[in-house]
C-alpha cells in the first residue's frame, strides 16, 4: 500500500512537471513586454527634445533620437528623417551617439533571443535541458542589461556635436543646453531597469519535480 502511494505521487510529480509554472509564464510575459518597450524606444525620435515658440504664437519642437531627428515645419507639419539616409550608419552626427545605436541595438537583439528561449521552456518538460536554456536566457538578460545601459550612459555625450548646438544652444556633454529629455529615453531607461529583475525570475523560472513528501516514510 505505501508503494503504491509513493507511485502514486511520483505520477502526479511528473505530471506536474509538464505543467505552466506561474514564475516562467510572468518571466515570458515581462521578458516580451520588456522587449517591446526597448523597440519602442530604440525607434523613438524624442530622446532629446526642445520646445520653441514660433512666429505665430504657436510652439515648434525639435527632437532628435538614435537614428531619426524630427522637427515642425513652417506649414505645421511634424517631420522625421532618419540621419544621412537608411543604410548610412557613418553620418550619424556623433560617433557617441553611433556607439549608443550599437549597444542599444545589440542588447535588443539579446533581449529578443532570450525572449524566444523563455517561450520555449514553457512547453518544455522539466529536467536539466529546461534548467540550462533557462540559465542560458538569464545570462542573456543580464548581458543585455549592461549592454544597453552603457549606451543610455554613452548617449548623452553627443550633446556636443555641432548639430544638437545648432538646435539646443550651449549643449554639452550630459547638458541639453535649451533642450531637455524626451520620453524615449525616459522609457529606454526604465525598461533596462525593469529588465534587472530577468535573471532573477529566469534562476526560479524552470518547473520543479515535486518530491514525495516525507511524511508517509514516517507512517
Amino acid at each position: 500500500m505505501h508503494s503504491l502511494l509513493l507511485a502514486g505521487k511520483r505520477r502526479d510529480a511528473a505530471g506536474f512537471g509538464i505543467m505552466f509554472s506561474c514564475v516562467g509564464c510572468f518571466w515570458v510575459l515581462l521578458s516580451s513586454a520588456l522587449l517591446a518597450v526597448c523597440s519602442f524606444s530604440f525607434i523613438s525620435p524624442a530622446w532629446i527634445v526642445k520646445l520653441h515658440s514660433g512666429s505665430g504664437g504657436g510652439e515648434d519642437s525639435v527632437s532628435f533620437g538614435l537614428l531619426w531627428h524630427c522637427s515642425e515645419s513652417l506649414d505645421h507639419m511634424y517631420r522625421c528623417y532618419t540621419f544621412g539616409g537608411l543604410g548610412r550608419f557613418a553620418e550619424i552626427p556623433s560617433s557617441s551617439w553611433q556607439t549608443s545605436a550599437v549597444l542599444c541595438s545589440g542588447g535588443c537583439a539579446l533581449l529578443a533571443v532570450s525572449s524566444l528561449l523563455a517561450i520555449i521552456t514553457i512547453f518544455l518538460p522539466s529536467g536539466s535541458c529546461e534548467r540550462r536554456i533557462c540559465t542560458l536566457a538569464g545570462y542573456m538578460q543580464m548581458a543585455a542589461v549592461f549592454i544597453m545601459a552603457s549606451g543610455l550612459l554613452v548617449y548623452p555625450f553627443g550633446l556636443n556635436s555641432n548639430l544638437v548646438k545648432s538646435f539646443c544652444g550651449d549643449s554639452d556633454i550630459y547638458y541639453a543646453g535649451e533642450c531637455q529629455i524626451g520620453w524615449g529615453y525616459m522609457l529606454a531607461i526604465v525598461g533596462v531597469m525593469l529588465t534587472l529583475f530577468l535573471p532573477f525570475f529566469a534562476k526560479y523560472a524552470p518547473k520543479e519535480q515535486l518530491s514525495p513528501t516525507p511524511l508517509p516514510t514516517l507512517l
